[in-house]
């Protein structure tokens, strides 16, 4: 029997994916972030499905049920929020099925930065302005960042930066960005990308934090910087140019 990672989506409960949808709808047993996934999700499941809100469980817990799982001869959803190849915290799961011959696989999701995107009406990657998007995130409250990968280093190449994690550092992050990419650099904060309440900030790295705290954000936000965020004067893509086509 296999665990199937699958990708829940940013939020909206309508943003799994079809084969999301279909795995979840064929696995007898469902291990599920109750925190972050959406509780329509789980309307997915058969009807007799073993349902398991992880959010107070620990690795070594989350495991044991996998690993039941799999010696009981039944299929695993293991729904994350978001993306798994993205701040999912799947790696130290498969290392440890890898360890107990256990067999899964992963079905993709819709990433919040994506969603975070649709919302703010952006490409992120824009001609002649930005071509180059850095995910990250802050180390506050979690593993600390690898040598090299803090964001004063990363602001260097004034590539568009979506960090995740960050929000409740938000003056920290401001404080080392502003020597790479300058008070006026645009700034937007997305809370809940895709969700009911969903909050869309946006400003510069002069005002953002400000604003971020009189919103009350504190969680689950995604931070865009960069000038693709504003941009309006840029040369079209080659892929549909004049030139291109008559090539």
């Amino acid at each position: 029997m296999t665990v199937h990672f699958i990708g829940a989506g940013p939020g909206a409960a309508d943003l799994i994916t079809v084969r999301g949808r279909d795995v979840l709808a064929a696995s007898p047993v469902c291990l599920y972030a109750g925190s972050l996934v959406p509780v329509e999700l789980l309307a997915h499941c058969p009807a007799d499905a073993r349902l398991v809100d992880t959010a107070q469980l620990n690795l070594d817990q989350i495991l044991d049920e996998l690993i039941a799982a799999h010696e009981s001869g039944l299929d695993v959803a293991r729904l994350h929020s978001g993306d798994p190849s993205v701040f999912s915290a799947v790696a130290e799961q498969m290392r440890r099925l890898d360890a107990a011959g256990v067999p899964y696989d992963v079905v993709p999701g819709v990433p919040a930065f994506a969603a975070a995107a649709a919302t703010l009406n952006r490409e992120l990657t824009v001609p002649g302005v930005g071509q180059t998007v850095v995910l990250t995130r802050t180390s506050a409250q979690a593993t600390p960042m690898p040598e090299g990968e803090d964001l004063a280093t990363l602001g260097q190449s004034g590539s568009t930066l979506v960090l995740h994690l960050a929000v409740n550092r938000i003056e920290s992050m401001v404080e080392q960005l502003l020597p790479n990419y300058g008070p006026d650099c645009p700034v937007a904060v997305v809370a809940g990308a895709s969700r009911e309440d969903e909050i869309v900030l946006r400003g510069t790295l002069t005002d953002i934090a400000p604003a971020v705290r009189e919103a009350g954000i504190k969680r689950t936000a995604v931070i865009v910087v960069g000038s693709v965020l504003t941009a309006s004067t840029f040369p079209d893509s080659h892929l549909y140019s004049t030139a291109r086509c008559r090539d």
